[in-house]
C-alpha cells in the first residue's frame, strides 16, 4: 500500500518549493537536509508531502513524549489509511536498582509499565516486520535504546489461515513459544483462552481479539471479535500473530543463552568472593538464579533487557539492537527540533556506553 496524504490544505507560499527541493534531495541520496520555518508555518504538512512523494518508511524523531504525541496525532490525520505508529518509553514509573554501602542497603529495581504504550510499541515493530512500506513511526529518543533481535522477532511470527492443518495442542504450544500466556478469566492483551475446539487470542498490539475454530486437526474458521463481548467483527481468511514481547528468542538459542548467563554468573561470583564481597556475591547469585527460573517458566523476566547480549548472540562491547534495526535500509528519518533532539541523542548515546 502507498502513502496517501488526505488533507483539505494545499501547499502554498514557500511550501511547494521546499517540498520539491527536499524530495529531490532525498531521491539524490543526500544525507542531511534542513527545513527552516517559524512556528505555525506548516513544516509538519510540508514533511507529510515529502513522505507521500518519496514513499519511504519514515521515522520521525522528537525530543519528548508530548511533542511526539502531537506529531503522531497530526500524522494520523494526514495518513488515516496508512500505518502511523507511536513509539516512546512505556514506563509510568521507574526506579533503578541501587546499593547504599554506608547502610548496606540494596534497593531493588521497581517499575510500572503503561500497557497502552506497550501495545503501541509492539504495533510499531509489527508494522515494520510485516513488510509494509507505508509505515510512519513517531518516536522519542527511546528508539535508540535496546530491544530484541529483529530477525528473531520476524522468524517468530505465526501465520495461518482457514484450512491450515495443525492440531490444537501444537497450535497452543506455538502460542506459548511466542510468549502468549494461557488464561481462563483474565483475558487481556498477550493472552489466549481455550473453550473446547475454540481458541481466542488477544494480540498484544491490537484492540480486537481473534477467534480460531478447529474441526479436528484443521482450522475451520477465523474471526475478529470484540475481546469484551465476544461479538464477531469480521470473518477472516488468514491471520499473522506477532510475538507478545519484543524480547523473543528461538528455543535452541534460548538454552544456549541460559548456559551463557550461568557461566558469566560463576565468573562474576568468584571475582566478588575473591575480593571478600561475600554478601554481594550471594545477592548476585540469588537475583540471577531467580531471573533464570522466571525465564524458564515464562520465557521472560522483569529486566530481561539486562541479558539481551546472550539472547541476541552478541559479543561483549557490541551495541544492542534498537528500533532503527527494524527499518529497511532506505528509510527516511525526520528529526523535529533538531537543535534540541540531536544533542539529546548524543548525550544518551554517551551515557549508555
Amino acid at each position: 500500500m502507498k502513502f496517501n496524504l488526505i488533507s483539505d490544505y494545499k501547499p502554498t507560499g514557500d511550501q511547494p518549493g521546499a517540498i520539491k527541493q527536499l524530495v529531490e534531495g532525498v531521491n539524490a541520496a543526500e544525507h542531511y537536509q534542513t527545513l527552516l520555518g517559524v512556528t505555525g508555518s506548516g513544516k509538519t504538512f510540508t514533511i507529510a508531502n515529502v513522505i507521500e512523494q518519496t514513499q519511504k518508511p519514515t521515522l520521525i524523531l522528537s525530543h519528548n513524549k508530548t511533542l511526539a504525541a502531537q506529531l503522531y496525532g497530526e500524522m494520523k490525520q494526514f495518513f488515516p489509511e496508512n500505518a502511523v505508529n507511536y513509539f516512546v518509553s512505556y514506563y509510568d514509573y521507574y526506579q533503578p536498582e541501587a546499593y547504599m554501602p554506608t547502610t548496606n542497603t540494596y534497593i531493588e529495581k521497581d517499575l510500572q509499565i503503561n500497557e497502552e504504550i506497550e501495545k503501541l510499541r509492539l504495533r510499531s515493530t509489527s508494522s515494520l516486520i510485516s513488510g509494509r512500506r507505508d509505515v510512519i513511526i513517531v518516536s522519542s529518543i527511546s528508539c535508540i535504546y535496546g530491544m530484541g533481535n529483529p530477525e528473531d522477532f520476524s522468524k517468530s511470527v505465526y501465520r495461518f489461515g482457514v484450512g491450515t492443518r495443525v492440531s490444537r495442542n501444537a497450535f497452543l504450544h506455538h502460542l506459548v513459544e511466542i510468549l502468549y500466556a494461557r488464561t481462563i478469566n483474565d483475558f487481556k492483551r498477550g493472552t489466549f483462552r481455550v473453550k473446547g475446539d475454540t481458541v481466542d487470542i488477544y494480540p498484544a498490539y491490537m484492540d480486537h481479539a481473534y477467534r480460531i475454530s478447529f474441526f479436528g486437526d484443521d482450522i475451520e474458521e477465523l474471526t475478529a471479535i470484540d475481546p469484551i463481548t465476544g461479538k464477531t467483527i469480521e470473518k477472516l481468511e488468514d491471520i499473522s500473530i506477532y510475538p507478545a514481547n519484543l524480547f523473543v528468542t528461538p528455543k535452541d538459542r534460548f538454552n544456549q543463552s541460559i548456559w551463557g548467563i550461568q557461566e558469566e554468573l560463576e565468573v562474576r561470583k568468584n571475582q566478588l568472593l575473591g575480593d571478600g564481597l561475600n554478601l554481594e556475591a550471594k545477592r548476585l547469585e540469588e537475583r540471577v538464579n531467580f531471573d533464570i527460573e522466571m525465564m524458564k517458566e515464562l520465557g521472560y523476566c522483569s529486566g530481561i533487557e539486562n541479558y539481551s547480549r546472550f539472547f541476541d548472540g552478541r559479543t561483549p562491547g557490541m551495541r544492542p539492537f534498537c528500533l532503527l534495526d527494524y527499518f529497511p535500509d532506505d528509510y527516511l528519518m525526520v528529526i523535529d527540533e533538531s537543535h534540541v533532539t540531536v544533542p539529546q541523542i548524543r548525550a544518551m548515546y554517551g551515557g549508555d556506553r
